[in-house]
């Protein structure tokens, strides 16, 4: 009789290194770091200039085209036509177009009304009049061909602004809040301190090769308007007990697909470090971060694997000059309302006028007119914000209605119902090669109705509507947050539709939104659904209980698909 073979001990595995340069990991792991090997995303401008415009959009070379590129803020846009069924098997040849996104930086939001035309002209003449204001306070234009960059650039450069390192793996535009310098509530004015992060480190060769994306915020706003808590590094103004004014420092922030909400170091940093301590964490990110898999290549998940403690240490040991004293946690928000709009009375006596369009989707030719508001009515300073919201400053109280009025003229609305102020939306299958679905119509449909069904719905409400799961348009920290996806119709075909999740919030609670299972509708049952959800939240909610917490504990029976749609 054989015995049986003993089964061989399983052979020990060596864990996979992340390709972390600081651990020694310097040869490429995947596609995006060899091309970012072969030649750094700032050199493109040249070819971009001097050979592309020349030789055709065919001409460009795939790693330029598909990766560089992006250094200076160009994506091509989305072939017309291609249903989001085949967003995710079509190679990128296949589903992008002959035309480009270009998205223009503007740092703190700020424009000038001279600049904004430039902006408007640039629409209206190379983008088929079609202009977008992001939620990263950018303004996008579409439409555009390679062979009209040159001008386009020339025109943006002329006028004090930029495209560069709008997109690709490197400091992405620096947050700040529209009304710095003018809110008489602000802990401190961050303008000088963005300028000379600005001025220092973008286009910096050193830091334009990052493991993926760094996105900063940098704010004294009362309201906390620039979203610290989603972002890989923000500076949140405080006052030290002993040391005054400055910046509580926050790290490690970011949304896609695996959501984080950032945690504080601990730190107080002085306004006069703020450049220094800003560069020595964009340092540790380019050093430690992972690079092996670009679904790990943010600071969120070095610093959720590494803790907050190591990163203080390795931020002051090995990155600055000197350690950061400990610091006070921020002020709870003067409103939960981040927006910024409607009518603010400045330092000065002045006013802010803010207002909204529909879901950040506005014309070059509204721009222009904008920006002719802006001098006839102010001072020629106009302000995006981070939900998608422009704002004029320095508006003499006695302008103000004519102001308001004209901007209605316009459908930019001072004084919106709460779904229009509360409504964002990504660009969408309209324009971007990772939409499933579209966002800017669905949204536009969904600010009416909910306008002519709910009239006297007045809670504030925040519904943001998402072409895909990368959220863009912030879903997971929405009170209703809409993931597009492709769900079960009636007739049990896969359509355009959303997945739900509910009661995100960012403020004096900040959570992740509640993703129920199953819980997800098509495109045609979006109003109905949203109506009866807010009908449910009417009935059933406490004395002053706003829409995120009655979310938070609400049975899970009485925000199904049936049940809500029952009561539309």
């Amino acid at each position: 009789m054989t015995s049986p073979a003993r089964p061989r001990p399983a052979r020990p595995t060596r864990p996979k290194g992340q390709g972390q340069w600081a651990l020694g990991y310097s040869e490429p792991l995947n596609a995006n770091e060899r091309m970012k090997k072969d030649q750094d995303g700032l050199a493109v401008r040249d070819r971009i200039l001097n050979r592309y415009p020349y030789t055709g959009f065919d001409s460009i070379d795939p790693q330029d085209l598909r990766g560089r590129f992006r250094w200076w803020g160009l994506y091509t846009q989305r072939k017309p036509g291609i249903d989001g069924g085949r967003t995710a098997i079509l190679e990128p040849e296949e589903i992008e177009d002959s035309y480009f996104m270009q998205r223009v930086r503007l740092d703190g939001g700020r424009m000038t009304s001279d600049q904004l035309r430039v902006i408007g002209d640039i629409s209206t003449r190379y983008g088929r009049d079609v202009a977008d204001v992001t939620d990263r306070q950018n303004i996008q234009l579409h439409w555009i061909r390679i062979e009209d960059v040159p001008a386009i650039w020339g025109a943006l450069e002329a006028n004090g602004m930029t495209t560069q390192e709008s997109c690709g793996d490197t400091p992405r535009v620096m947050l700040g809040c529209p009304l710095a310098g003018v809110d008489g509530d602000e802990i401190i004015d961050a303008t000088s301190v963005i300028d000379e992060v600005v001025a220092k480190f973008v286009g910096d060769p050193s830091l334009s090769n990052l493991p993926r994306k760094f996105k900063s915020a940098m704010s004294g706003c009362a309201d906390h308007c620039t979203l610290h808590e989603i972002n890989d590094i923000a500076f949140v103004g405080v006052v030290h007990p002993e040391l005054g004014a400055g910046y509580d420092l926050w790290v490690g922030g970011g949304l896609s697909t695996n959501p984080h909400l950032g945690v504080r170091l601990g730190t107080f940093v002085q306004p006069d470090r703020v450049a220094e301590v800003w560069h020595g964490v964009a340092c540790l990110f380019r050093d430690y971060g992972y690079r092996r898999l670009r679904t790990r290549a943010r600071l969120k998940f070095l610093v959720a694997d590494m803790g907050v403690e190591w990163v203080r240490a390795t931020l002051e040991k090995e990155y600055l000059q000197a350690p950061l004293p400990d610091g006070p946690a921020p002020a709870a928000p003067r409103t939960e309302g981040r927006d910024h709009v409607g009518v603010y009375r400045q330092q000065d006596g002045n006013f802010a006028v803010g207002f909204a369009p529909r879901a950040g989707r506005l014309t070059g030719t509204t721009l222009t007119a904008v920006a002719n508001l802006a001098d006839r009515h102010g001072q020629g300073r106009i302000r995006a914000t981070t939900a998608q919201k422009l704002v004029v400053l320095d508006v003499p109280e006695a302008e103000v209605p004519a102001l308001e009025a004209a901007l209605a003229e316009l459908d930019l609305i001072v004084r919106p119902s709460v779904f229009r102020r509360g409504t964002m939306a990504c660009t969408g299958i309209e324009f971007c090669k990772l939409a499933i679905v579209e966002t800017k119509a669905n949204a536009g449909r969904l600010i009416e109705e909910l306008e002519r069904r709910l009239p006297d719905f007045d809670e504030p409400i925040g519904i943001n509507v998402n072409g895909c799961p990368n959220a863009c348009a912030r879903f997971q920290v929405a009170d209703i947050g809409l993931k597009g996806s492709l769900v079960p119709g009636t007739d049990g075909e896969m359509v355009e539709g959303f997945q739900l999740h509910l009661g995100g919030h960012l403020g004096s609670r900040s959570r992740l939104g509640r993703k129920s299972r199953g819980l997800k509708i098509t495109s045609e049952e979006l109003v109905d659904y949203v109506v009866g959800l807010l009908k449910t939240y009417q009935a059933d909610r406490s004395d002053g209980e706003v829409f995120a917490d009655w979310v938070e504990k609400v049975d899970e029976s009485k925000i199904t698909h049936d049940a809500v749609v029952a009561r539309a």
